[in-house]
């Protein structure tokens, strides 16, 4: 069959099982498997759904990986797992190396930012490139104003601590989550089966587990500067793509990123953190002439 004859059915994206490090894992693929790799970890409150609309546009040319991650999407929770930024790094090293991936460009987005740049920095010759949007960023001074929300609970006793994280964790808040700060127009685009799904998929263990990892956010300041001098020594070629339209992440989280990638390609586009659902297009092209100059084959 003819090159052209197989890229219907590289473009479908596969959804798949494996067992990563004793935890059953599932996973989306799109693209032939001699193709060059785009690793996709998501964010939260979310899972690798985030992808679904991305891998199709981009399997003709590579090959599109996103798992979901222990305790997240259709993927197992088990007990005795460390869901923590360093556990999941640790899973994600181990998903690559079961799938025998060497190296791959990474998409840093949300929490899949801090969990992606660790396994980044323990391997920097695995990473080609770096595409970055609205990730959960590693400089204290640009971060956006609802994490202030987040820093005000630093202070209280730890089990007070856990008690208005654990208010913060509802279908609601969900929804406020996938809409932040998004004008109206915008908001209308975002489908309702962003928060309806992944609010089904909570469980009382589940929520333990997103309780640790938000409370985590203190532990993890203190290795913002590690991934500083990760991108400031390693210099590897990075897209930024950004919707400033963020509480979290606004416009001054993506120019932050220039201080230690002076080189890298910036983009501020209209909307805000979930950028794959509002500008979905704008996000392919981009990253179509950007994978297309430093990691084709």
């Amino acid at each position: 069959m003819s090159a052209a004859g197989d890229a219907p059915t590289a473009a479908l994206v596969r959804h798949r099982r494996i067992t990563v490090a004793g935890v059953e894992t599932f996973y989306r693929e799109a693209g032939r498997r001699d193709a060059p790799v785009l690793l996709l970890p998501h964010g939260y409150p979310c899972s690798s759904y985030e992808f679904r609309n991305l891998m199709p546009r981009l399997a003709d040319r590579w090959r599109l990986i996103a798992p979901d991650f222990p305790g997240a999407g259709y993927s197992g929770t088990p007990d005795d797992f460390d869901y923590s930024f360093d556990g999941y790094a640790a899973w994600l090293e181990a998903f690559v190396d079961v799938l025998e991936i060497d190296r791959f460009a990474l998409y840093l987005h949300d929490f899949g930012s801090p969990i992606g740049a660790r396994l980044a920095i323990k391997d920097p010759r695995r990473i080609v490139a770096l595409i970055i949007q609205n990730g959960d960023i590693p400089y204290e001074d640009a971060l956006g104003p609802k994490y202030a929300d987040i820093e005000a609970t630093w202070s209280l006793p730890r089990s007070e601590m856990r008690k208005v994280l654990a208010e913060a964790i509802s279908k609601e808040t969900f929804k406020e989550e996938f809409l932040n700060d998004l004008p109206p127009p915008l908001a209308a685009a975002i489908p309702p089966d962003l928060w309806t799904l992944h609010w089904s998929l909570m469980t009382p263990r589940r929520k333990e587990i997103a309780i640790d990892l938000i409370a985590g956010l203190k532990e993890n300041r203190a290795w913002f500067p590690q991934h500083r001098t990760y991108l400031r020594e390693n210099r590897p070629p990075a897209l930024i793509v950004w919707g400033p339209n963020d509480h979290y992440m606004p416009e001054q989280s993506a120019r932050a990123y220039l201080h230690d990638l002076p080189d890298a390609e910036l983009h501020l586009l209209g909307g805000g953190h979930w950028l794959l659902e509002t500008h979905l297009d704008e996000v392919t092209a981009l990253m179509r002439d950007f994978l297309g100059r430093v990691h084709s084959r």
